[in-house]
């Protein structure tokens, strides 16, 4: 039974998972002093500071472009198709010479960043660097995008959809993300930090508002929206005044792209990290450029859909997409240009494993009474969907409000005392010889000056998130810090994490938070101990170690066997050609015989170009990433052997086009079956006039 969940429903569809019950790179020298000499971040030599190194970096992650499963929606039928925008690694390294301490944050275009993937990077910064770079002061957050090629995790829940692991999907993604962090390193300079914070009104709305009112009224009280509406943004330049980068933190989902969608696209966030990439001129293959990072915070109940259901506002969701990439892209340019508080103190960080299905919670952080969190499990309303993405069933489904038989039944079967009101479903926790999700998870706080990061392994509705932050804030107060985002999905992925009181309402988000009612209170506990660990100049136990599960991995899916194409034919070869001219504000559409694009990724280079003619040469004027630009893949059933390929390129002409003589350019790469060989092909339309 398949069961069609629509957007935003994250991140797999349960009705599937029922049916089935290098070299040294060179760069300034900033070393981590030993733990017994640890100071607090704002004192002794780095009271006042506002000097930093920063660095920035950017590399291509984007992995299969056709037939693997995407990673948000969780639709079998949901497989790449293609790209509209590649994905994309921006990293950042900021060091403060007053203490001698960095750290590397990342925002990468992905659904989420898994364990594994954490764990793989370090591994190759180590290799690199030495003791340098570490889970300690080594952030990997996500965009969230719903619409990237899946497969990347060491855990069978989210491989599910997917049909199992894979191994070239993965590899991009750690490859780019080191190689990201390596260009950020190596573009270290001094430089200063200066940071703005803003409202975003009209580009958000909660999808529970019941349940976000289940919080106490004096707490709600505290803010006029039921959703986080603030934007944090890092302006980064060096002692020159060169603009390396900007770094922002805002709440939204990355839902913008719905479930029908086949082409890889870095959503409203990728869409906002490109324009303001366009406006500095940023060059993708170049090693140092300018990095625009529009990053995810707690946006566990909040989407871009602000016309209620799937409705973003435009025509399809391309317009959709826009308009909410825009709305971010509009205030971030505003922040960054009026940005005039400078960061003041220094760099420092504390980082720890919690084995949160066993984690005892003192009764200051809970309701009075020790508690405990639970065994992973997941709820029935899991099922329903989100509210502007119904799925199977209904929200609300609660043991303690027993509606149908089928509650009834779910209840008395597989809940547990632990879990509270949660009619459970799956108990992913108990599954052998692994656990299908990962309950050894990271927790990270990070100051930046008197800027604090909380990295947190999860989803977090709004109030969950304004929780974390003030138990961070007051423990962080002393120093200066005044300022404190959460940085979502960062470093390993399990799931929610809801309040208590939303908990109860048992909606899409509380029965996707794994460890029970009182997850979010462990996590507030272990949070101040790291934040107080911090403020006090001490260190603090590592915790138990993650279960590293490479070699465990299986799959059920094909690789490219072989391409082919007809006799008479090319590899490159034009099906459908151009016109010979065109307006401005036409689509350009050109069709050629191709290869599976899982023969070369392509990384940092494109399967397309758009050239106009100059003189007697080609000028390339847009690539696979551009947003006027669509790289379609589709397989073409010739017979016999059912293995050609048909990709189609379509460049939609930009309004400022230069007029000209144009032509559609196409790379790309086949398989032999003979020699099992790759080789690389081109093709080209015909030439065109743009009036």
């Amino acid at each position: 039974m398949q069961v069609r969940l629509a957007r935003p429903l994250c991140l797999w569809s349960l009705a599937l998972v029922l049916s089935a019950c290098g070299a040294e790179v060179a760069g300034p020298a900033v070393e981590t002093p030993p733990a017994s000499v640890e100071q607090p971040a704002l004192a002794g030599p780095c009271a006042g500071n506002t000097s930093f190194q920063v660095g920035a970096g950017l590399h291509d992650i984007t992995g299969p472009a056709a037939e693997l499963g995407m990673m948000g929606y969780a639709m079998v039928g949901q497989k790449t198709a293609g790209i509209h925008q590649r994905l994309r690694s921006r990293a950042f390294v900021i060091a403060s010479p007053c203490n001698g301490r960095r750290v590397a944050f990342v925002s990468a275009d992905l659904g989420l960043v898994s364990q594994g993937v954490k764990q793989q990077v370090v591994e190759r910064l180590k290799a690199t660097y030495g003791t340098l770079y570490s889970d300690e002061n080594v952030v990997l957050s996500a965009t969230h995008t719903h619409s990237g090629p899946g497969g990347f995790s060491h855990y069978a829940l989210y491989n599910l959809t997917i049909l199992g692991f894979d191994k070239q999907n993965f590899d991009a993604i750690v490859d780019g993300i080191y190689q990201s962090i390596v260009r950020a390193h190596g573009n270290l300079t001094a430089g200063s930090i200066r940071l703005a914070t803003g409202d975003l009104l009209n580009a958000s709305i909660n999808r529970s508002p019941e349940a976000y009112l289940r919080n106490p009224a004096t707490e709600r009280a505290q803010s006029a929206y039921d959703t986080d509406k603030r934007m944090t943004l890092l302006r980064l330049q060096d002692g020159t005044g060169r603009e390396v980068g900007l770094i922002n933190w805002f709440a939204v989902h990355a839902t913008s792209m719905g479930n029908d969608n086949l082409l890889i696209s870095g959503d409203n966030k990728g869409y906002a990290s490109y324009l303001f990439e366009k406006l500095k001129g940023t060059n993708y293959t170049a090693a140092k450029t300018f990095v625009a990072a529009f990053a995810q915070s707690n946006e566990g109940d909040v989407t871009p859909n602000i016309h209620g259901g799937t409705n973003g506002g435009g025509a399809n969701d391309f317009e959709s997409t826009e308009l909410s990439g825009r709305k971010q892209y509009d205030l971030a340019r505003v922040l960054y240009d009026g940005a005039a508080q400078p960061l003041t103190g220094a760099v420092d960080y504390r980082h720890t494993y919690v084995k949160l299905d066993e984690a005892q919670v003192a009764p200051a952080y809970a309701d009075g009474v020790a508690r405990t969190t639970c065994e992973a499990g997941i709820g029935q309303s899991m099922l329903a969907g989100a509210e502007d993405g119904p799925g199977f069933g209904y929200e609300g489904a609660s043991c303690e409000a027993i509606n149908d038989v089928w509650d009834a039944i779910t209840c008395a079967a597989m809940s547990t005392p632990c879990q509270g009101e949660k009619p459970v479903v799956l108990e992913m926790g108990t599954m052998q010889p692994y656990p299908w999700t990962p309950e050894v998870l990271p927790l990270q706080v990070v100051t930046i000056g008197n800027l604090a990061l909380v990295a947190v392994p999860f989803e977090m509705t709004t109030m969950a998130g304004r929780r974390l932050r003030n138990t961070v804030q007051a423990q962080l107060a002393p120093l200066g810090v005044d300022h404190v985002v959460i940085a979502g999905l960062s470093n390993a992925y399990a799931g929610y994490m809801v309040t208590r009181e939303e908990y109860a309402k048992q909606d899409y988000e509380a029965a996707s938070t794994h460890f029970g009612p009182w997850q979010l209170a462990a996590v507030q506990q272990e949070a101040a101990k790291l934040a107080s660990a911090l403020r006090d100049g001490a260190s603090v136990p590592a915790g138990p170690t993650p279960r590293d599960l490479r070699n465990e991995q299986t799959t059920v899916q094909t690789g490219v066997v072989f391409d082919d194409k007809l006799l008479w034919v090319d590899f490159g070869s034009v099906v459908t050609n151009a016109n010979a001219s065109y307006a401005r504000g036409a689509t350009v559409s050109v069709k050629f015989w191709g290869g599976h694009p899982k023969n070369n990724l392509r990384r940092q280079g494109s399967f397309l170009q758009v050239q106009r003619k100059s003189g007697t040469s080609w000028v390339t004027v847009a690539n696979d990433w551009d947003w006027e630009t669509k790289y379609r893949w589709e397989r073409n059933n010739c017979v016999p052997t059912f293995a050609c390929s048909h990709v189609t390129v379509e460049w939609k002409i930009p309004a400022d086009a230069t007029p000209g003589t144009y032509r559609i350019r196409h790379d790309g790469d086949w398989k032999s079956g003979w020699d099992g060989l790759i080789r690389p092909y081109t093709g080209y339309s015909r030439e065109f006039t743009v009036n």
